[in-house]
């Protein structure tokens, strides 16, 4: 996806910024703008290039911090009409998003109105990082405020902005310590009607299941547990998805809390690779019955793991979800996946033998081995 978003912050990206600025701050030199703002450009990547416009900005707006910002926020334009599926142009204020975490941290209420007034329009979630490292206190006691915001992006941000391993920004290492002050934040999320906002919650718990399993084990298990009667879908939706990365690895209780924490008294049968050689590019189905041993019914997980060739040679397993099943005693269900080879962003295929295996309640189950081709 970076790369795609890369190629649409181009010129007539740069000339979309420099309009807006102008029509907040008419005697900005648009031309010139443009100028600097596309010297070099071709040749970073997509922060990179928010980063770098960033700077042109601060050197073409008024010097002063004060007078500056309120051209920013008056470049923004219309807020979203709704919570996704707005699609690549909201990253035309990247470069906005950098301005305020670069040049704003001295000047916290004007820059959290900025950030407010952006995350309608795109997102604040990789500026506010930066205050919440300067001004931890302050920015957590506005978060608190913003998570009864009535827009929804808003309170979103209360989320997004605080997630410890927040994809395309540095970690919150303090947050990675100590996740208590954010697990205060999701405790006012817990129930937010809208499922961008329930997304969001359940990706920084999984953010933070990664360094502290334990304690979103408990924390999923004390909302469910106040919600007796399950009337409450929003906490029993982000649940779910929060323990995805414990239940991949197995762990007992995110199991048990999903109601799959017994072991699986199963047989795999009829295993089918197909092809068994398989060129980079291509693809290999698979499929496999799973039989109830089992004289009781039986609630399962099933994920599939793919232990990929790496460039050195060695393998490492990949888990992905596959299904969720209910065996009657003795019955039997035939379960079926495709891997892809094709390159990708976060992956790029390389040859040798790669192997893959079923995962049920947590028990591997070995499926077989397969060769990759270049």
């Amino acid at each position: 996806m970076a790369g795609t978003l890369k190629s649409l912050f181009d010129e007539r990206m740069v000339r979309s910024i420099a309009a807006g600025l102008h029509r907040a701050y008419p005697a900005l030199d648009v031309r010139a703008f443009v100028r600097d703002a596309l010297e070099g450009l071709e040749a970073l990547e997509l922060t990179a290039r928010g980063t770098h416009v960033a700077a042109v900005m601060h050197r073409h707006l008024p010097a002063r911090y004060e007078e500056a910002v309120d051209v920013v926020i008056g470049s923004f334009g219309a807020e979203h009409a709704g919570s996704e599926s707005f699609g690549f142009a909201p990253f035309r204020f990247l470069p906005h998003a950098a301005y305020i975490a670069r040049h704003g941290l001295e000047h916290f209420e004007l820059s959290m109105k900025a950030q407010h007034e952006l995350t309608r329009r795109f997102t604040a979630e990789w500026c506010i990082r930066p205050f919440l490292v300067r001004h931890p206190q302050r920015t957590l006691d506005r978060l608190r405020q913003w998570a009864r915001d009535p827009d929804v992006h808003v309170r979103r941000l209360v989320s997004e902005g605080t997630r410890p391993r927040l994809p395309w920004a540095p970690r919150l290492v303090a947050f990675q310590r100590d996740p208590a002050p954010v697990l205060a934040l999701l405790e006012l999320l817990k129930d937010d009607p809208e499922r961008y906002v329930q997304r969001s919650v359940a990706n920084n718990l999984n953010d933070i299941s990664k360094d502290h399993p334990g304690e979103v084990v408990a924390l999923c298990r004390r909302w469910l547990d106040e919600d007796p009667d399950g009337g409450r879908e929003a906490r029993r939706w982000i649940v779910r998805h929060a323990l995805r990365s414990l239940v991949k690895q197995g762990d007992a209780g995110a199991l048990a809390i999903l109601g799959a924490g017994a072991k699986p008294r199963v047989r795999v049968e009829r295993v089918r690779l197909m092809p068994k050689r398989v060129v980079v590019g291509g693809r290999m189905d698979f499929s496999f019955d799973v039989r109830s041993t089992s004289t009781e019914a039986q609630s399962l997980l099933v994920d599939y793991a793919v232990h990929f060739v790496k460039r050195n040679g060695g393998r490492r397993p990949k888990v992905f979800k596959l299904k969720r099943v209910t065996l009657a005693p003795r019955e039997s269900a035939r379960l079926v996946g495709r891997v892809s080879f094709a390159p990708m962003t976060t992956r790029t295929p390389c040859p040798g033998r790669h192997a893959i295996e079923a995962r049920i309640n947590g028990v591997t189950f070995a499926l077989g081995e397969f060769d990759v081709r270049a």
